[in-house]
């Protein structure tokens, strides 16, 4: 299923001096490691896997509208690169309505185990906003126990989890476009620690976020929910990361980032509402950087 899209997916790999240490020693403990380390099955037990996922993608308990976001989001060539296997144990951080939730829950279901962590802004106003959130993600997740009985829901605020012990924990920390927001409460270099604390040593973070031009400032990231590769990295790397791989799976060379509300203009926010509607439809969803980062 793959395959094609792979053909249009640049994937950049950076291994710095750090980096061939930290996979140095996966290779002196694969025995260890086998279920979170995708890179160490069997080509048959990784074909089984792909399968897998790509039967979690094609699941009924996924919707219409979630489907045709598919095309900009590219879910399975974006977790096969964040070396995602059906045995490990992932946190989710800002599920939101559950986009991925859908996907990663069945998935893990049998084998691994899926948490997830609601952000919580420490603005009073939009902690309301994320409180309503996180109320209709978990009537979702009760709604449909026979997919997504065995996932385990708490919070993150101020740096913090709660609701689940998440110290070295996780084999997977995965976030999907919420760093602008971190950024815009002061939050993303706590969340970064935190997410460094749950994870096992040689587990990885997986990162999508909207990607700014080189040379975006700080207030200008915040004002338009575009972030740099640079910001990102920096920080990243501040808290302990390694930068393992980049990708362009979720590239878009459409999005010139230069609109009147920010990347909320594009699809599937249309802020704009019905002006210059179809010229951003056109567009698509905003060009993104893929990353990932490992903990040594």
């Amino acid at each position: 299923m793959y395959a094609t899209r792979h053909d249009r997916a640049r994937v950049i790999t950076r291994v710095t001096i750090a980096a061939t240490f930290f996979m140095l020693t996966l290779a002196g403990c694969a025995s260890s490691s086998l279920n979170s380390q995708t890179s160490l099955r069997g080509p048959r037990s990784q074909a089984a896997d792909a399968a897998s996922l790509d039967a979690a993608i094609s699941g009924s308990q996924r919707s219409s509208q979630a489907r045709a976001r598919d095309a900009y989001r590219h879910p399975g060539e974006t977790l096969q690169f964040f070396d995602l296997g059906p045995a490990q144990t992932v946190l989710e951080i800002a599920p939101g309505g559950g986009w991925y939730s859908d996907i990663l829950a069945p998935y893990l279901r049998n084998a691994g185990q899926l948490f997830e962590a609601q952000y919580v802004s420490p603005s009073a106003d939009l902690a309301a906003e994320d409180s309503a959130t996180d109320t209709a993600y978990r009537r979702k997740l009760a709604n449909a126990p026979s997919v997504y009985g065995n996932v385990v829901v708490g919070t993150l605020h101020a740096g913090q989890f709660n609701g689940f012990d998440a110290n070295a924990r996780f084999d997977r920390v995965l976030t999907f476009r919420n760093i602008h927001n971190w950024i815009k409460d002061g939050q993303f270099d706590a969340n970064l620690r935190a997410f460094y604390g749950a994870l096992k040593h040689g587990g990885e973070l997986g990162v999508e976020e909207h990607r700014a031009r080189p040379g975006t400032t700080e207030q200008q990231m915040i004002e338009s929910g575009y972030v740099t590769e640079a910001f990102v990295i920096e920080h990243a790397q501040a808290a302990g990361f390694v930068l393992v791989a980049r990708s362009e799976i979720n590239a878009n060379p459409k999005d010139t980032k230069d609109y009147p509300h920010g990347v909320w203009s594009l699809p599937p926010t249309y802020q704009g509402g019905d002006v210059d509607r179809s010229r951003f439809a056109a567009i698509g969803e905003s060009d993104r950087m893929t990353l990932k980062f490992a903990k040594p």
